[in-house]
Order: structure tokens, then C-alpha cells, then sequence
């Protein structure tokens, strides 16, 4: 591929080792997001362009010229057609080559979350696409977890005891990377991606107090409690609702399978969450 990839979301965990990995494999990469300051600083040298999904006329520069097109819906996004499906609308104008798509698991069937109308848009819309379907994300224990582990020495949660096969989005970024050097190869695929090992909460709680040498407790939360906890957080109501969704069916048993995809796509096995924690424990401190 000589024309470059458009990664949106590129100052973000997903979006941003999507382009790493992409470039660190030879590809050419275009980043895009909302600041362009800040994606020149985190990838000098790397062509930047200023994506708003709010703003249909950032589109068209964009994508200009772009054989392909990594796309992420960013966590404050709910109406995704004037925004995800608006751009993947472009990208058929742009006869953009092929079209990955960052969803989530079980948004085949699920119809509560955002991520299911973007891809019943892809289906039909006539480009080529791959659907990558992680689990919950390694990562989440930096971003969305973070304050709680930081401040609270807790992990809050209303998951029950449900358990978790952590992916680690370098994992995600690496698969991105490999579909789209052979896209013909995975052309209307959808991959289930998931981490090594499944873990309840309070092992996950307990990995983190060995690893930060000092106590860290698992506390299960209500549906209303956490929704509660993440308005007072400051998170938009929307935002919330679908956190809070995703993380109730946990419950359910949702996110516990261990998916072979993963490493059969990488040709390696997948980093573990304990890696992941090892690597960043200044994060937690």
C-alpha cells in the first residue's frame, strides 16, 4: 500500500497504537483527530490532519488521497450517523480502498451499543472492511479506572463476578496492522479479540497490589451506584449509560471467553494484563 492509512482517534489508547503499529511496519500513515498541536508532538514527521466527527466539512480533506481508513468511535460519540457512518459515507465518495473499524465485542447482535449501527452501515455500504471486535481493554485500567485506583485504592465496578480476558490495545494496534498489509486476505471479516486469561476483578486487584506494593480492593458496584459515581465524575450522561451498560454484562459472563483469533492473527501469543501493569505501574502510583 502506497497511499496512506487515515487513522482517526490517533491521540487515544486505540487510534494511537494503530498508527504506531502501522508505521513501525513500513505503512504509510496520515493521523487525524481534534488537535492537530498535539498530534504533531506525539507523531513528528507523520502527516497530521484535523478530523472533527462534528464537523462533516473536516471529511473530505481527510480522507483525501487515503487508501484506507482506520476507524474508532470516539467514547463520547452516541449518534453515530451523522458523524461515523456520515465519514464512512465519504469514504465511498473517496472510493477509499478498505475500511477497518474498531467495534466492540458482541456489537453483531447487540443493538444497545453504538459500535452495532456502524457496522450494520459497513455491510451495506460497498468498500471492503474488517471489523476488529476486542474485549475490554488493558488499558482501561489507565483510563476509565485510573482515578479510582489512584486516589480510592479500589477498583469500582458494577461487574459482579464476572471475569475479563484483558486485550492490550498494542495487541489491537499490531492486528490492525496486519490485516491492512493484506486486506484482501481478511475483506469482510469480523475478529473477536481478546487477551490470554481471563480474570475476575479481584484478581485483577490483587495483580495490581503485588505489583504496586500496597493494598488494592475490588468493590462491587450497583448499576445505579456506578452511574451515579461516573456522573459525579464529571462524564456526560450518554457516556455513562453506555459505560455502565458495557460493564453490567460483565455479569452475564460477556467478556469471560478466551479467544484463539488473537494469536493465530499475530503469529505470537498476546501480551497478558500482568505485562501491561508491570510496564506502566508508575501510572497507579
Amino acid at each position: 500500500m502506497t497511499a496512506p492509512v487515515l487513522v482517526t482517534g490517533a491521540t487515544g489508547n486505540v487510534g494511537g497504537a494503530v498508527a504506531r503499529s502501522l508505521a513501525a511496519a513500513g505503512m504509510p500513515v496520515r493521523v487525524a483527530g481534534l488537535d492537530l498541536a498535539e498530534l504533531r508532538r506525539r507523531f513528528p514527521g507523520v502527516p497530521a490532519v484535523r478530523l472533527d466527527f462534528a464537523d462533516p466539512g473536516t471529511f473530505d480533506p481527510a480522507l483525501a488521497d487515503a487508501g484506507a481508513l482506520f476507524l474508532l468511535r470516539p467514547p463520547q460519540i452516541a449518534r453515530v450517523g451523522p458523524t461515523l457512518n456520515a465519514l464512512v459515507d465519504a469514504a465511498v465518495r473517496h472510493r477509499v480502498g478498505h475500511v477497518v473499524f474498531a467495534s466492540v465485542t458482541g456489537a453483531d447482535t447487540n443493538r444497545v451499543v453504538p459500535h452495532h449501527r456502524v457496522e450494520t452501515h459497513l455491510r451495506a455500504c460497498g468498500l471492503p472492511y474488517t471489523i476488529l471486535r476486542p474485549g475490554f481493554f488493558a488499558q482501561n485500567l489507565a483510563d476509565a479506572y485510573r482515578r479510582d485506583i489512584r486516589e480510592d485504592d479500589r477498583i469500582f465496578l458494577p461487574a459482579g463476578n464476572g471475569r475479563v480476558a484483558f486485550v492490550d490495545t498494542r495487541d489491537l494496534g499490531d492486528v490492525a496492522a496486519v490485516v491492512l498489509a493484506d486486506p484482501a486476505a481478511h475483506a469482510g471479516a469480523g475478529y473477536t479479540l481478546t487477551g490470554p486469561e481471563a480474570l475476575d476483578f479481584d484478581q485483577v486487584a490483587a495483580l495490581l497490589a503485588e505489583v504496586l506494593g500496597r493494598p488494592i480492593g475490588y468493590r462491587p458496584a450497583t448499576v445505579g451506584g456506578y452511574l451515579a459515581h461516573l456522573r459525579r465524575r464529571g462524564l456526560p450522561l450518554v457516556q455513562a449509560l453506555v459505560q455502565t451498560v458495557l460493564h453490567t454484562g460483565l455479569r452475564r459472563g460477556q467478556a469471560e471467553r478466551v479467544d484463539p483469533t488473537l494469536p493465530h492473527l499475530l503469529g505470537r501469543p498476546p501480551r497478558t494484563l500482568r505485562q501491561y501493569v508491570q510496564e506502566h505501574r508508575e501510572l497507579w502510583r
